[in-house]
């Protein structure tokens, strides 16, 4: 029996593959829980436009991620945090106080797309990285400075 998939499947394959299975495997299992369904003529057109519709929404996606790219790194933020002796902030900078910092510039991003390479434990400047798309990333001149 061949079958399309509808979600990635470690052990068949990724979206819209079309892949042999057993009878009992496709009619019991793969297509009862909406893992596949059955590779007819209508379902084989119906994919090839669904492929092109997710081709256009990507493109999309990508274009808005470069835009705002482009955005957020014209923008530096500011930090205030509450220092100890000889300039050592108390416990670290956060990926949320970060996402804080640019939502009050405007920019709506969630703490799980910014990366920071090592812990900021110290006053200074920098750069931390916001994965907006999976091909685009944009830098943030990040502050720290004295409350």
């Amino acid at each position: 029996m061949k079958v399309i998939l509808r979600k990635n499947f470690d052990q068949l394959g990724k979206v819209g593959d079309i892949v042999n299975v057993k009878d009992g495997y496709g009619r019991n299992y793969l297509i009862p829980r909406q893992i596949a369904y059955q590779a007819t003529k209508g379902n084989i057109l119906a994919l090839e436009e669904e492929k092109k519709q997710i081709v256009k929404k990507e493109v999309k996606e990508l274009e808005a991620a470069q835009k705002l790219s482009a955005e957020i790194e014209k923008v530096s933020i500011t930090i205030p945090v509450k220092v100890g002796e000889e300039d050592k902030i108390f416990g670290t900078v956060t990926s949320q106080m970060i996402a804080d910092s640019l939502k009050e510039k405007g920019f709506d991003v969630e703490k799980r797309k910014i990366e920071i390479t090592e812990p900021i434990k110290a006053l200074g400047i920098y750069s931390v990285s916001v994965k907006l798309h999976p091909s685009v990333v944009a830098i943030v001149k990040t502050w720290v400075v004295r409350e």
